[in-house]
């Protein structure tokens, strides 16, 4: 006997099972000698169906001496083809036959093996067709410009009845400051977290281990939904079968998949998406430089134009010796933005040379890390372990939680396969199974997110810890090894080490150019009166240091 739900359907319950079994016994003068029950277990495959399988041993090792076993419907037996006709052979190597009642199957009978191979074939390519059309159905929706279920993302609310989205006005702006952030000021997933919960920003929790400030994960998934310039998308991710397994499938981001017109309004224009969908596409993958020069521009991106606030980067003028004939290579770095500020074009034109700034940069880290203080701070930083046990714990919330919700789908599959189509409430009750459907799927995609969104948060604090202690094990020799560095690696550090470096605009002299210096991890320094620096923008900071200008 087996029932894959707590929800007992009249006829199929474990008792009506049971009852129909015995009289059928009692009839054909049979003797019961054991009886084994799966209550809530699924017929797609026979793993973890333990009284199943104590039911294979007990035959393997002939315990009574039994001829049949008898089942209500030869679903109850299993619904995956190749377990029904495995276990039925094997049943049958030990002189035991299959009788299935209420189909009126006798595995010892000539038909009776055919027509179990017929039936649970189509058992299982029934199961297969209800999830085909389930996830058609949701297809359809988007094609349509519909919203096909779960939760509205950010910046919009549900219209249920109308299956579309509502712009939420006070989430619209994040929205657009987020994509202006990104695409307008140049700014980072991580910058554009930080602006905007320094400056009050909040989002709605939706769930107890949600956060209601913005992550890195949070922005990104944001400039990378169409959802916002008016696009409905569908098969962004396909599960997919493990191979080499049966019954086990994971999610795979897919290349291509629908988009349709949406029915909801846009928040941002088709050029600001298609400059986010550019730079996404610049930004997410690693650049290496293919040019001959043997030069890299080491603070590149990291020097923020004092007018525009954009990176400033690196440029080369290359002037011929007219008596000697010999080309001399002068590097400097300068804003090549063009941005608007206060309405005018970013006009900023000083360009500062490259040998020179590094020059200042490199005598600032080298006379901080000379400090006895400093040394001290570093063996302290060096000895600090990273805890993550408050996400260990969210990840393992999620996991429950993404376990119940696989749970209920398994289970809501077995009510549609049991569906009456005589019934005269099929038709409602189907669309309302697929409505469920619908939204368990959501679900489910959506705790993977979140457990994905912890595991990198998990990952970045164990990578931030070890890259932290490589960046103070290597400031510790400074003097001797930055010296070995090749350009490559010497704009590796300055990357890790610093945040950026910002100028003041009023200041011609370059030895005094340099506003302040973010940092990007702690570091200690007790400088002198008027100096310059700040450390990241962190709760979790616990030093202040400056800039030492001598």
């Amino acid at each position: 006997m087996r029932v894959s739900t707590a929800m007992q359907v009249e006829g199929y319950s474990l008792e009506a099972q049971k009852d129909r079994l015995t009289k059928f016994a009692q009839f054909q003068d049979m003797e019961i000698v054991r009886e084994y029950c799966d209550a809530g277990k699924s017929g797609k495959n026979i793993t973890g169906r333990p009284e199943f399988s104590r039911m294979l041993q007990d035959v393997a090792e002939e315990k009574d001496g039994v001829s049949y076993i008898l089942v209500f419907k030869l679903s109850r037996f299993g619904r995956n083809a190749a377990d029904v006709l495995n276990s039925l052979q094997y049943i049958q190597d030990y002189g035991v036959n299959l009788i299935c009642v209420e189909d009126g199957i006798d595995s010892s009978k000539d038909s009776g093996k055919l027509t179990i191979t017929v039936l649970s074939a189509v058992a299982e390519i029934e199961r297969e067709n209800i999830l085909v059309q389930t996830m058609e159905g949701r297809k359809q929706k988007a094609r349509e410009g519909k919203w096909n279920g779960g939760q509205a993302p950010f910046g919009y609310e549900l219209d249920s009845k109308n299956s579309t989205l509502i712009v939420n006005p006070e989430e619209a702006e994040i929205v657009r400051i987020i994509f202006d952030q990104f695409t307008r000021m140049e700014a980072g997933a991580d910058s554009i977290c930080k602006y905007l919960n320094q400056h009050g920003y909040t989002k709605k929790r939706l769930r107890d281990q949600e956060v209601s400030y913005f992550s890195r994960s949070t922005i990104l998934k944001i400039l990378d939904n169409p959802v916002y310039v008016g696009k409905i998308a569908y098969g962004k991710n396909k599960t997919e079968k493990v191979k080499g397994t049966r019954d086990q499938y994971c999610r795979v981001k897919q290349d291509e998949y629908l988009l349709a017109d949406g029915l909801h309004d846009a928040i941002i224009d088709e050029e600001t998406w298609e400059a986010a969908k550019e730079k996404r596409k610049r930004t997410g993958v690693r650049w290496v430089k293919t040019h001959s020069l043997d030069h890299e521009h080491i603070l590149s991106g990291l020097i923020k134009c004092p007018l525009c606030g954009g990176g400033m980067s690196g440029t080369v003028q290359r002037r011929k010796n007219k008596k000697t004939g010999e080309y001399k290579d002068t590097f400097y770095y300068r804003c090549h933005h063009r941005k608007r500020v206060d309405g005018h074009i970013c006009d900023y034109k000083p360009m500062l040379n490259q040998k020179v700034f590094n020059a200042e940069i490199e005598e600032f880290i080298r006379y901080m890390a000379g400090g006895e203080k400093f040394k001290e701070f570093l063996m302290e930083k060096l000895e600090e372990k990273v805890d993550v046990s408050s996400l260990e714990e969210e990840k393992k919330q999620l996991a429950g939680q993404f376990q119940q919700a696989q749970g209920s789908r398994k289970k809501l599959v077995q009510m549609l396969e049991r569906l009456d189509p005589g019934d005269k409430h099929y038709d409602r009750k189907y669309q309302d199974m697929q409505e469920r459907m619908d939204n368990l799927y959501d679900r489910i995609a959506e705790l993977e997110e979140a457990i994905t969104d912890v595991e990198t948060k998990i990952g970045a604090s164990y990578g931030k810890q070890v890259t932290g202690k490589k960046i103070y094990q290597f400031l510790l020799d400074f003097d001797i090894l930055y010296g070995k560095m090749t350009d490559l690696e010497k704009k590796e550090f300055m990357r890790t080490f610093i945040e950026s470096i910002e100028l003041d605009p009023d200041e011609k002299d370059m030895g005094r150019i340099i506003k302040h210096i973010d940092l990007t991890f702690p570091v200690y320094y007790d400088g002198q009166e008027g100096d310059r620096i700040r450390m990241p923008k962190e709760n979790t900071v616990e030093t202040i240091c400056k800039l030492v200008r001598k």
